[in-house]
């Protein structure tokens, strides 16, 4: 079997489910963050020069395999985590290399890694990176370029790229994220940034956007990503619910906690989304409305969660009685005008 056939077989890992992103991100987001902060403060040092060396490479080579004709074997994974690197100049001469682990290091510079052309998976975490910038590799599925210092996102063009990882960087803008060239993207992480706009992701393969911990006021640009499921705005500054369209006609969970909603009349403008099945307001001053909780099943009847909370049948009855209550009296308002319209005298 040739190299080519091995990497269009790779399959990435699985997608944990809904549920335990969200219990993941309860009990570990503001840690992390926190962690990631203060790392940034006691590493902004400069470090003495470590160049990667033979010997750390027979360490981290790992995963012996055939390649080319299949009568030669070479390692493909390389775990090269938390060894003080500042210079990875070496790994331009292994090929071969499939899965490289180069996180916690202080690396400004990855462009060796441009020769590895056979590369599926990358994690730079933690590196001194101020750009994710690589020639296209043809193979790449999976990248995660967090908590580094990466101000853009251009220069990411990898086909079969499948998932991105851009969390705790300092990125202002989404730029250059061509759909033509990304048309396999299904996950973009971009919490924990300086996002001022979702301008910029017009990725129509999008399926899981997250966007968390910014400084997004509004939501924008997103009309058009009709396969995108679950959309993450968590701790932004969004007073409005506007930016959403039934082109998002597979949306099904969106999390707005921790942002400043404070108008119940704001609900009415996800009532387009037919796919949306749980919403997360938590600490948004639309909570504290009294009725909250039934404005926005009597706007979205298709909605199963609230919050933390499921919806009880008793309070889908309720629901479907003041649907059909504010309808009749819609419909008899619309009535005298039509009445008036036939008693106005013919000219």
């Amino acid at each position: 079997m040739s190299d080519e056939d091995d990497l269009d077989d790779f399959e990435p890992e699985s997608e944990p489910d809904q549920e335990d992103l969200e219990k993941e991100e309860d009990e570990k987001e503001t840690e992390e963050w926190e962690d990631y902060k203060k790392e940034g403060e006691e590493f902004s040092e400069e470090w003495m020069p470590v160049p990667l060396t033979e010997n750390m490479m027979k360490e981290g080579l790992s995963l012996l395999c055939k390649t080319g004709n299949g009568l030669a074997h070479a390692y493909i994974k390389l775990e090269l985590k938390d060894r003080d690197l500042t210079d990875i100049n070496l790994l331009h001469s292994y090929i071969h290399l499939r899965y490289v682990d180069i996180s916690e290091n202080h690396l400004t510079d990855l462009s060796p890694l441009n020769f590895l052309t056979h590369l599926l998976w990358l994690k730079a975490d933690s590196n001194q990176l101020r750009t994710a910038r690589l020639n296209e590799l043809p193979y790449l599925q999976i990248a995660s370029f967090a908590y580094n210092q990466i101000t853009d996102t251009e220069g990411i063009s990898h086909p079969r790229l499948r998932s991105l990882d851009l969390k705790g960087n300092h990125i202002h803008m989404v730029t250059g994220l061509d759909p033509q060239k990304l048309n396999s993207l299904h996950t973009l992480e971009l919490r924990g940034n300086q996002l001022e706009s979702t301008l910029g992701i017009n990725l129509p393969k999008l399926k899981n956007l997250f966007l968390a911990q910014n400084l997004l006021k509004k939501v924008e640009g997103l009309e058009n990503l009709s396969n995108l499921t679950t959309l993450h705005l968590r701790d932004n500054q969004i007073e409005t619910l506007n930016g959403f369209s039934m082109e998002m006609k597979s949306l099904q969970y969106l999390n707005l906690r921790g942002n400043m909603v404070n108008d119940l009349g704001e609900l009415a403008k996800l009532r387009d989304l037919p796919k949306l099945r749980a919403l997360v307001l938590l600490e948004n001053p639309i909570t504290d409305e009294t009725d909250y909780r039934q404005e926005a099943l009597v706007q979205m009847a298709h909605l199963e969660r609230l919050d933390k909370d499921f919806y009880e049948e008793e309070e889908r009855i309720e629901a479907d009685e003041i649907r059909q209550r504010i309808k009749e009296e819609q419909e008899q308002e619309a009535e005298p005008e039509h009445d008036l319209e036939l008693d106005q005298p013919l000219v």
